[in-house]
C-alpha cells in the first residue's frame, strides 16, 4: 500500500503543478480536473465561485454528511515565477535524489496531492467521522478564496470538529501564528517646476515622514518581547515594503505612495497597530500638507487582512494533531495561514501541519522531498483509522 500510495501522490501532484495557478490568474482548470478526479471515486464536491467566474473553492465531504467531521484544508494558487532563475520549468515536475521540483510542490500543492490521493483509503473503510477536504484559491494574495467558503461552511447546520491545514511544517504542530494588516497610503502633494520648489508640496518627503514613525514604532515593538515566546521573531513586527513616487528631477512631486505592513501577535493587534498610525498620520502629516494646499493630502486603503492563530496548547485539536503525527512537540509561526479564518469566521479550531519546510516556498527550484509527503501520508491514514473508529 505505501508504495501505491506514494506513486499516486507523485501522480497527482505532477498534474496539480502542471496547471499555471499564479494568483492572478483563473484555478478552474484545476478544479476541473480535481472534480474529475473525485468524480471517478463516486465522490463530488460543492464548488464556491468567487464573483468574476474565474475562481473557485471546493468543498468535499467524505464519509456521512450528517456529522461533524474533521477537515484537511489547502489552497491551490501559487506566487510568480517571474525574475526568478529556475533551471527547469517550473510548471512541469522534476524528481532528482527523491526531491520532487516544482512551482506550489512545497506551498501547498504537495499536501493537496496527499489529501486526493488517500481519498481511496477514505473510501475502503467505514468513516464514522466524516472527513472534510477545502479546497480554496488566492491565499496567496490575502487569504481571499478560503472567506466565501468558510461563509458557507458557517451556514451548514452541523459544524466541524476541528480542522488541520496543510502549510510546509514538516509536519511539526503550529499551534500559532501572527496576524496580518496591510495598508497603503497615496500621498496628494503639488506639483511645481523644481526651481521653485517652496511652491509646490513634496509628496515623497511627507510620505518620508510617514516611513520615519513606521520605523519608530518598530523598534518599540520590538523591544516589546513575550517572555517564553514560541516564536522564532517574539515579538510583534511593523515595517515599510513599498514606496514609490515622483516623475522627474526638476519635478516636485505630487504622487507617493507607500505600503507598510503589521504582523502581531495578539489576534486583533495587527489592525490595532496599523490604525493607530493612520490616526497619527492624518493628526500629524495630514493638517500640515492641507495648510500649504488644500487638496493635498492622504488617502489610506486596507490591502490585507487576516487575524493571528492562537489555539491552546491543550486543545482537542492539538492533541489529536500530535497523535496523527507522532510527536509531542508544537510551535508557533510568524508566516500566517487560513487556519485563523476557520477559526474567526467559521468558529473551527484549527491548528497547522504539512509536508515540506518554509524555506522552500516562493523560491527559484522550489521543491518538497518525497519521504515529506510520504510522512503526509501516514498523518492522513492515521487521521482515517480514527475517523473509522469514530
Amino acid at each position: 500500500m505505501p508504495s501505491q500510495r506514494s506513486e499516486r501522490i507523485r501522480t497527482i501532484l505532477a498534474k496539480l503543478v502542471g496547471f499555471d495557478t499564479i494568483s492572478d490568474r483563473s484555478n478552474l482548470p484545476l478544479i476541473d480536473y480535481i472534480e474529475g478526479y473525485l468524480d471517478t471515486l463516486g465522490i463530488s464536491a460543492e464548488r464556491i465561485v468567487d464573483e468574476t467566474g474565474q475562481k473557485a473553492s471546493l468543498w468535499v465531504t467524505v464519509g456521512p454528511a450528517d456529522k461533524p467531521g474533521l477537515v484537511l484544508s489547502g489552497h491551490t494558487d501559487v506566487v510568480p515565477v517571474a525574475g526568478q532563475d529556475w533551471t527547469h520549468d517550473p510548471f512541469a515536475l522534476i524528481e532528482r535524489n527523491s526531491k520532487l521540483y516544482g512551482r506550489g510542490t512545497t506551498d501547498m500543492k504537495g499536501f493537496v496531492a496527499v489529501c486526493l490521493a488517500m481519498v481511496p483509503e477514505m473510501l475502503a473503510v467505514d468513516l464514522k467521522t466524516p472527513i472534510n477536504l477545502a479546497i480554496s484559491y488566492d491565499e496567496e494574495i490575502g487569504c481571499v478564496g478560503v472567506r466565501p467558503m468558510l461563509g458557507e461552511v458557517a451556514k451548514k447546520p452541523i459544524k466541524p470538529l476541528g480542522c488541520f491545514v496543510g502549510e510546509p511544517t514538516r509536519m511539526q504542530v503550529i499551534i500559532g501564528h501572527k496576524g496580518k494588516h496591510g495598508v497603503r497610503a497615496t500621498f496628494r502633494g503639488l506639483a511645481r517646476h523644481s526651481s521653485i520648489a517652496p511652491d509646490g508640496v513634496n509628496a515623497i518627503e511627507y510620505a518620508a515622514e510617514l516611513i520615519s514613525e513606521i520605523r519608530r514604532r518598530a523598534a518599540l515593538l520590538a523591544a516589546d518581547v513575550e517572555p517564553g515566546s514560541l516564536y522564532d521573531v517574539p515579538h510583534s513586527t511593523l515595517l515599510t515594503s513599498i514606496v514609490h513616487g515622483g516623475a522627474a528631477l526638476n519635478i516636485v512631486p505630487d504622487h507617493c505612495v507607500v505600503e507598510f505592513e503589521c504582523r502581531g501577535i495578539g489576534i486583533t493587534e495587527s489592525r490595532e497597530v496599523t490604525d493607530a498610525i493612520i490616526a497619527w498620520a492624518k493628526a500629524e502629516i495630514e493638517p500640515a500638507m492641507r495648510a500649504r494646499h488644500p487638496e493635498c493630502g492622504i488617502d489610506f486603503e486596507e490591502i490585507l487582512d487576516y487575524p493571528a492563530l492562537d489555539t491552546r496548547a491543550d486543545a482537542a485539536i492539538v492533541t489529536l494533531a500530535k497523535q496523527l503525527a507522532g510527536r509531542n512537540d508544537h510551535a508557533k509561526v510568524a508566516f500566517g495561514t487560513e487556519a485563523s479564518l476557520f477559526v474567526d469566521m467559521a468558529d473551527v479550531p484549527s491548528v497547522v501541519i504539512g509536508p515540506g519546510g518554509i524555506a522552500q516556498a516562493h523560491t527559484p527550484d522550489e521543491f518538497i522531498e518525497m519521504s515529506q509527503l510520504e510522512s503526509c501520508g501516514e498523518f492522513v491514514a492515521r487521521l482515517i483509522a480514527h475517523c473509522a473508529k469514530g
